[in-house]
């Protein structure tokens, strides 16, 4: 019997599977097709990323340096209200090979992961799980202490054992142009309902467009007019989900969800790499797989270290909602050198900020 049956093998299964493994559990991940395909998340990400992958990730996966932003309420050529430091502030990498990096840290601890491997059925027993895999050999019955769902937005774990959903979940749309561009800024534009549409250049790699809102939203035309107010022609669409707003418990009887599952996401930008990896190392630090009560250890770690920030970016989301002349003066007060972290709203309090802001001439 295996400690823990890891289902997913994004950022937050991959990296929960290298801890776990660490420590000396028997750790399988079984990931539904090749790791990191398809793309469906954005690869800018804060240059904390680092502490979490396994040596020689930066030079391998860094595809450019951002030093700020530029928020705009309309197309490519309104008002821009800039957010800088003069250091870097983030960092736009090969989204595709982080994943595959961190499941091979996560092989090269001692877990078992294995691709291709689709989960069809999960049932909770009082003294074990039993996951059910369909693979290339055929459909196998796997027996765990512990189950970890950390397979997404849809998570199959979260629906086979009734789980509560996330608070909602956005249409997210990213599209590619292969011009280089080594800009340091990106661009953000709040000109979609409810969310915003994004530019970020990616070096060598070329430019990344997207833009997220509501399920049944016009996303698709919305990306198409986005695109063309760029003269931009994308190629490699793509498209997903984005769970934002955490419900009220991750955890079951022999369960437990972290990443995208458990919408342990930014709601003010849709991102959550960073949040579920830190997820993962609270639940690797907490759950012992033989006293499931652990489990609300767990529960407890994640949200007291990601639940103040999470409820600070809900607030911030709401601002993109706001009639347009209120958004021009926030924009315009906040705007200049910063102080702050992409992924702590919290910091928008920190001294670091209140320097930034009382220095500006």
């Amino acid at each position: 019997m295996h400690d823990f049956v890891v289902v997913g093998a994004g950022p937050a299964g991959s990296r929960f599977a290298r801890r776990a493994a660490e420590i000396g559990h028997d750790v399988v991940v079984f990931e539904q097709g090749a790791i990191g395909e398809p793309l469906a998340c954005s690869g800018h990400v804060s240059t904390d990323i680092w502490a979490f992958t396994p040596d020689g990730s930066r030079d391998a996966l860094l595809q450019n340096e951002i030093y700020g932003a530029r928020f705009r309420l309309g197309g490519p050529d309104s008002e821009a209200y800039p957010f800088y430091k003069e250091s870097v502030v983030s960092n736009v990498i090969d989204r595709v090979g982080l994943d595959r990096r961190l499941a091979q840290a996560a092989r090269g601890a001692g877990a078992d992961v294995r691709d291709h491997h689709t989960v069809t059925a999960v049932e909770e027993h009082r003294d074990r799980v039993e996951v059910t895999v369909r693979g290339p050999d055929g459909v196998e019955t796997h027996e765990a202490r512990l189950v970890a769902g950390a397979d997404g937005p849809r998570s199959k774990v979260r629906s086979e054992l009734g789980l509560p959903e996330p608070g909602e979940t956005l249409h997210g749309v990213l599209g590619f142009e292969a011009s280089p561009d080594d800009a340091d800024f990106v661009d953000v534009h709040l000109t979609v309902p409810g969310f915003f549409a994004w530019r970020i250049p990616r070096g060598e790699a070329g430019v990344e467009y997207g833009l997220a809102a509501s399920p049944g939203a016009e996303v698709g035309e919305w990306f198409e007019a986005f695109t063309d107010s760029y003269g931009a022609t994308t190629t490699n669409r793509c498209s997903g989900l984005i769970p934002v707003g955490p419900p009220e418990t991750v955890t079951g009887g022999r369960a437990f969800l972290v990443g995208d599952a458990a919408a342990q996401t930014k709601p003010f930008t849709g991102g959550g790499i960073r949040y579920g990896m830190l997820a993962a190392d609270r639940a690797a630090e907490t759950v012992d797989p033989h006293d499931p009560a652990t489990l609300a250890d767990y529960e407890s770690a994640w949200r007291s270290e990601l639940g103040r920030e999470i409820r600070l970016g809900a607030w911030i989301r709401r601002g993109y909602s706001l009639p347009q002349a209120i958004q021009r003066l926030g924009l315009g007060l906040f705007s200049g050198e910063i102080g702050v972290h992409m992924d702590e709203p919290s910091t928008l309090f920190s001294r670091e900020q209140l320097r930034a802001m009382f220095s500006r001439s």
